[in-house]
């Protein structure tokens, strides 16, 4: 369904994307933000699942600023390798990335962004930072908590599982207290990545569950 193509950031970066458009008409446009494992195979299905729904969903390869077409699988050795490029992570610089994402689909209409694990950070930052974003969604964005003094400018949903040790239901809770405006999840028994049908914490209920609040979020802002 999909292809990829290359973008070119207003700070003069080329990276690389993966984009879906839907079958008809567009209703509008989501910018899918990965994990640490690049656009992988579940990111582009993500993208395709998006598309479905009548979206063009375009994925930008963040990790292009330091390791080109970087994608990954998620066995220990993998999980550990991915692992080891958060360092090297900059949120700022991925706005930016972001940006040329949303430009390149702006004909799509209105727009939202959904991102996972370090994506759902950024899925967060870009509520914040980043002008015309009607909606934003982020799963299992353990960063998030640290930007929960930052405002955001649109409606945003978070999705957290109870048995992320990544994650403490602590600073959940402190987001919830500091931004009682969002619509924050906490599905029980659900570990790290419970979305991803490719990794051993998926968790089935949790992800259905989740997917009918995020499209139902987005069909009420994304229009």
């Amino acid at each position: 369904m999909g292809k990829t193509l290359t973008l070119t950031t207003d700070d003069n970066h080329t990276l690389g994307a993966y984009r879906a458009d839907p079958a008809g008409k567009p209703k509008g446009g989501i910018v899918v933000v990965q994990e640490i494992f690049g656009v992988n195979h579940h990111i582009r299905a993500v993208c395709d699942k998006f598309a479905s729904l009548g979206y063009v969903a375009i994925a930008p390869a963040v990790f292009d600023r330091f390791e080109r077409n970087f994608e990954s699988g998620y066995s220990p050795d993998e999980v550990a390798h991915a692992r080891s490029f958060i360092g090297n992570v900059h949120f700022g610089k991925m706005m930016h990335d972001l940006t040329a994402a949303k430009n390149e689909i702006k004909d799509a209409g209105p727009f939202g962004v959904v991102g996972y694990c370090l994506g759902g950070t950024a899925a967060y930052l870009a509520a914040c930072k980043l002008e015309g974003i009607s909606a934003a969604v982020g799963y299992y964005g353990g960063g998030v908590v640290k930007f929960i003094d930052e405002q955001p400018a649109c409606p945003v949903q978070l999705h957290f599982g109870s048995e992320d040790h990544g994650i403490p239901l602590t600073d959940v809770e402190t987001i919830k207290a500091k931004r009682p405006e969002l619509d924050v999840y906490v599905y029980e028994g659900a570990a790290h990545g419970f979305n991803c049908d490719e990794r051993a914490s998926y968790h089935k209920d949790a992800a259905a569950l989740a997917w009918t609040r995020t499209e139902a979020f987005l069909a009420k802002n994304v229009k």
